[in-house]
């Protein structure tokens, strides 16, 4: 560890001086200055997002006495949020604009979840992971309420609250038996403690498995799920982006520093819990998934099997106890979360583009004959579910290849031919609506209009999504060196 810069910490604090001065803007100037709230978080979300990539190579330095940490993980991870909340916005402005939902509290609610996500992602105490998580999630219950006149928004708004408040229950129930038995919150600390041997198993096993619930719920992992499928159903269509973009990334994240940054030595423990939660994933979401005909809720069974995925990379980085294979599973699993935030994006952009004042483009039906009516949106939205499949040349296909390739490391084979097999039934529902697209005849003729800034942001999404199933090599890297300069040496 160098001595610590605060410089470093800039493009956080950008993102929360544009959080407070969008704020004022909103107070003082109200509606006529709402395309100036809309920029102040594009633009300081953007301009943080490419500052934070040019951090990735910085050294580990920990700040406000060892409670948050700067590291290339941490800056790979941030850049990849906050780029994605400026792109998130993007798409969703039309579609707010037309429903009334274009207000200042839904653009401020947005930001200090980003906020809470960046947090969570550089915590390096278990307090300051725990305070990230609050900030992310009572933002977001805002956010899917927002719509007050649709029960559908209210109900799901209310699960989500009242499952998360059990989530961070359990959550501090496992912080708090981690703290009686080594006697610190630090991530650091608490991995000394417990690979010197002297704390009691059971006290510490007691806080894994409330610990990993946690860690399930956030990701939406079986049985931890249940909220997934009615938050993503029930919310607008940008709210429910804002929840399953790139909250996703930083539940990742900070799974990983719970797990890995502080409990590495009990990795025999929560690893043997991954595995079912990571086999029941696979088997609920791809299966279930073909059942559905609304598209959000079909997406929100996908992510449950992607979260499966990310769930086999972060279980394959420890095996007989040794530790050779860390940095290659773990960065699989940073690697896989990435594109996986990626193709959400897609797809999602695609869902509001079809939709319009007064209509949600939500069923199946409403993809009849895309191709013909823009053979643009249609190829983008191909680009997205051959990448969810995992379809060659698509990047899916190498995100799911390199988390697999973890998997068998670590002499997991049974759970490569069981993600392999689910796989093949998702693909199913992926497909269907490739078929829909370019083979059936269209419903709706309606004119897909949008703005130029989401007509090229998508097309540039679709455009990286095969360039980078073409060429991942750089990316692959760059995530396999943040993590190995990132990784606890004790075990």
């Amino acid at each position: 560890m160098q001595n610590a810069s605060m410089t470093v910490l800039l493009p956080d604090a950008l993102i929360m001086v544009a959080a407070v001065v969008a704020w004022l803007n909103e107070t003082f100037v109200g509606d006529s200055g709402r395309r100036v709230t809309y920029l102040i978080g594009v633009l300081s979300s953007l301009i943080a997002g490419i500052w934070f990539a040019t951090l990735i190579v910085t050294p580990q330095q920990y700040f406000f006495s060892h409670m948050y940490v700067v590291d290339g993980f941490a800056s790979a991870m941030k850049a990849v949020v906050s780029i994605g909340y400026a792109i998130t916005m993007i798409y969703s402005r039309k579609y707010l604009e037309d429903r009334g939902l274009f207000r200042g509290d839904y653009l401020l609610l947005g930001m200090f979840a980003l906020l809470g996500q960046l947090v969570m992602i550089s915590g390096s105490n278990f307090l300051t992971l725990y305070l990230g998580l609050e900030l992310m999630s009572l933002s977001l219950y805002a956010a899917i309420a927002m719509r007050r006149d649709a029960s559908q928004s209210n109900e799901a708004a209310m699960k989500y609250y009242v499952l998360g408040a059990l989530a961070s229950g359990f959550l501090l129930y496992g912080i708090s038996m981690i703290y009686g038995a080594t006697g610190s919150l630090d991530l650091s600390e608490v991995l000394k403690a417990i690979a010197s041997g002297r704390i009691n198993d059971a006290v510490l096993l007691f806080g894994v498995i409330f610990i990993v619930a946690g860690v399930a719920f956030k990701m939406g992992a079986v049985p931890f799920h249940m909220w997934v499928p009615d938050v993503y159903h029930g919310a607008p269509t940008a709210m429910t982006l804002l929840v399953g973009g790139g909250p996703k990334v930083a539940a990742f994240a900070w799974g990983l520093r719970f797990l890995v940054m502080g409990l590495l030595p009990l990795a025999a423990d929560w690893q043997d819990m991954l595995i079912i939660l990571a086999a029941l994933s696979l088997i609920v979401g791809n299966i279930t998934g073909i059942a559905q005909r609304n598209v959000k809720r079909m997406l929100a069974y996908s992510a449950i099997s992607n979260m499966g995925f990310v769930l086999l990379g972060l279980l394959a980085g420890v095996v007989d106890g040794k530790a050779d294979g860390m940095a290659s599973a773990y960065s699989s699993a940073m690697f896989y979360s990435i594109i996986y935030f990626l193709t959400t994006l897609g797809s999602f952009g695609i869902v509001m583009l079809l939709a319009r004042r007064d209509f949600e483009a939500e069923t199946l039906d409403d993809f009849k004959g895309l191709n013909k009516r823009s053979p643009v949106y249609a190829f983008v939205m191909m680009a997205m579910m051959f990448s969810l499949a995992g379809i060659p040349p698509t990047v899916g296909f190498y995100a799911k290849l390199a988390v697999l390739q973890a998997a068998l490391n670590a002499g997991l084979v049974w759970l490569v031919v069981l993600a392999v097999i689910t796989s093949l039934f998702g693909a199913f529902y992926y497909l269907r609506i490739v078929k829909l697209m370019y083979f059936d005849a269209p419903q709706d003729n309606a004119p897909l209009a949008s703005p130029i800034a989401n007509r090229w942001v998508l097309t540039l999404n679709g455009v990286a999504v095969l360039v980078l199933g073409i060429v991942p090599g750089p990316l692959m890297t760059l995530c396999l060196n943040a993590i190995a300069h990132t990784l606890p040496v004790a075990l």
